[in-house]
């Protein structure tokens, strides 16, 4: 048999198979205050991160400043729910701190932001 063919999972399965691992094959985040929209930045600069795995350094070297989940998501090209397991875990060890959009409540405030925009509008 062709030993390529024997192997092809090393090469060709890519970041996600090793992500899954990384994650202990957790597919979802356990918070669910955290959204696309959900904004989080390193609390602890410069202090030693407890995590070795490349994917929570390159996520605490880039929440320098604040960032939404989603940014950091297209940032390391991952998917979204990985994303927010592996911010979770982070979030967990106390490294990153976040803040979630604020919530809306009906149609009420879709309502009065619909009326803001039409008054902006006017006013040009």
């Amino acid at each position: 048999m062709n030993d390529r063919r024997e192997h092809w999972y090393e090469e060709d399965a890519g970041p996600l198979v090793r992500l899954y691992a990384v994650t202990r094959g957790r597919g979802q985040a356990q918070r669910p205050e955290l959204n696309m929209a959900t904004l989080v930045v390193d609390a602890h600069r410069g202090a030693a991160m407890r995590r070795t795995e490349p994917e929570y350094a390159a996520i605490v070297a880039m929440c320098h400043t604040p960032l939404s989940v989603a940014e950091v998501s297209a940032h390391l090209r991952l998917p979204l729910t990985l994303t927010k397991v592996l911010i979770g875990d982070l979030i967990d060890d106390g490294r990153l701190i976040f803040r979630s959009p604020p919530t809306t409540t009906g149609a009420r405030s879709d309502m009065g932001v619909l009326h803001a925009l039409l008054e902006g509008i006017r006013a040009l």
